[in-house]
């Protein structure tokens, strides 16, 4: 069997390739998602925007603000961005609210101290908050309330789900319901425990697909990250999915969940046994998942986050039914170029050949898969593709598998004007040179990484 692209979980291709259509979900199922694009690639001029503030490994009275296109390759935006004025801030979680702020409630206190609060801040531009407040959780006997994680329901209803022990065993954690009885989200319903989870559950995160409510939470015995399913937000829950089920590994907690551009939906948890934060993707609504893979470039750094999803101005803009060539950033010398059906990177210049300049010029489409995303095709009409790790050209044989391997997402460049070309069904995987080969391979957060996955749209060269 020919290789393909790898999916470290090495399950399935059909299965790794299934997308959830856009039209099984119900707005405002994941955090922050009210105001935003549903799953489906940036338009042209435009861009996907993930936003993480998490606390730090080294210290917990501070966090970070980081940004993604890809929900891969984190870079940082300001460091120490939120410090509260008193106590620690742990497990915040982001929400972008309707009235066009963001918002983070996290865990007031270290892990050995009595915490019967929450905290919430706020920011008009994700990059400078406000303390607004500390919330002492309604429940008798509370010795410890963590990790609360933000839900806005598909009513628009803005929730808390908190983990929460009592003083006769601090360490058992039962997962708690807090509904926002305002707008300006200061005023909280009495809490409601998640029927069906049950005591010794922490970390519990919750998205909704149709009208189905999928909760993910860790054992606190065990150490792994179950699945449980419910038809109401309260429950009851029905654990279906426990051990090793994902193959995740033990010593895992605070899941979070995203779903991406191409409709997979994106499990980040944090690795707490061996220090590594990691990801894994499910093509097929929670079923399977991809082996999981650390997190580059802030994996040792951050600590137990959620994401807030947005669609921005300001992405790369690539025209559509033009002919172009393309450059590299880092080789300016340097073009895309097919050579016997493979696409290569050799050098172009006035003095090549008609030939030459021909198989340097490509057209630029609306991508297969997905409109919003691009697919290229080369003089002879056939598509870029991704097979074998390698980029190569074939004729469109009409199927899906071909489709989603034939459209890439455009992504903003290092350079200006140039962009990076993510592949649609394996987010995370660029378009990368490497030894004057085209390959898909996955981001490892490098500058190297991003300078040899950034390519400029030019003038055509035939």
């Amino acid at each position: 069997m020919t290789r393909r692209p790898p999916t470290p979980s090495r399950r399935t291709l059909l299965r790794a390739m299934a997308v959830l259509p856009a039209s099984a979900l119900v707005l405002g199922e994941t955090p922050g998602l009210l105001g935003t694009a549903l799953a489906a690639a940036p338009p042209s001029g435009s861009a996907t925007r993930y936003t993480i503030v998490p606390f730090l490994n080294s210290d917990d009275g501070t966090v970070n603000v980081y940004q993604s296109d890809d929900a891969t390759d984190f870079r940082l935006v300001r460091a120490s961005a939120y410090t509260p004025p008193a106590n620690r801030i742990r497990d915040a979680s982001i929400l972008k609210h309707t009235d066009g702020s963001y918002y983070v409630t996290y865990t007031t206190h270290t892990w050995q101290d009595t915490s019967t609060t929450i905290g919430f801040a706020r920011s008009a531009d994700r990059v400078n908050w406000t303390f607004l407040y500390d919330h002492t959780v309604p429940i008798a006997g509370l010795s410890r309330a963590w990790a609360p994680e933000w839900f806005v329901d598909g009513d628009g209803s803005v929730n808390v789900i908190v983990s929460c022990s009592t003083t006769d065993d601090e360490w058992i954690f039962t997962p708690y319901l807090l509904k926002a009885t305002n707008s300006a989200l200061t005023a909280w319903s009495s809490p409601v425990a998640l029927s069906g989870i049950g005591a010794n559950h922490i970390d519990t995160f919750v998205v909704r697909t149709g009208s189905t409510y999928h909760a993910f939470t860790k054992n606190e015995t065990t150490k792994y990250i179950e699945y449980a399913t419910a038809s109401a937000l309260t429950g009851p829950y029905t654990i279906s999915r426990t051990g090793d089920w994902a193959g995740w590994g033990s010593y895992r907690e605070g899941p979070a969940l995203v779903q991406l551009d191409n409709g997979a939906w994106r499990l980040f948890f944090d690795g707490y046994g061996d220090g590594t934060y990691y990801y894994s993707d499910s093509h097929d609504t929670f079923a399977t998942w991809t082996a999981p893979a650390a997190l580059p470039a802030v994996s040792g750094t951050a600590r137990h986050f959620t994401v807030v999803k947005e669609t921005v101005s300001g992405g790369p803009a690539l025209t559509r039914n033009v002919t172009r060539s393309f450059r590299s950033v880092n080789y300016t010398s340097r073009y895309w170029q097919s050579q016997s059906l493979l696409l290569n990177l050799p050098v172009v210049s006035g003095s090549s050949t008609t030939a030459e300049k021909q198989a340097s010029t490509f057209t630029v489409v609306a991508g297969l898969a997905d409109a919003n995303g691009c697919s290229l095709r080369d003089s002879s009409g056939r598509y870029l593709r991704h097979w074998d790790f390698r980029a190569r050209f074939d004729a469109d044989d009409g199927t899906s598998t071909f489709a989603k391997d034939a459209t890439f997402v455009a992504r903003t460049g290092t350079a200006s004007g140039s962009i990076r070309f993510e592949s649609f069904n394996y987010p995370g995987y660029y378009l990368r040179h490497y030894n004057y080969q085209l390959r898909v391979e996955r981001t490892d957060g490098t500058e190297l990484f991003r300078q040899d996955s950034s390519f400029l749209p030019v003038t055509a060269w035939a």
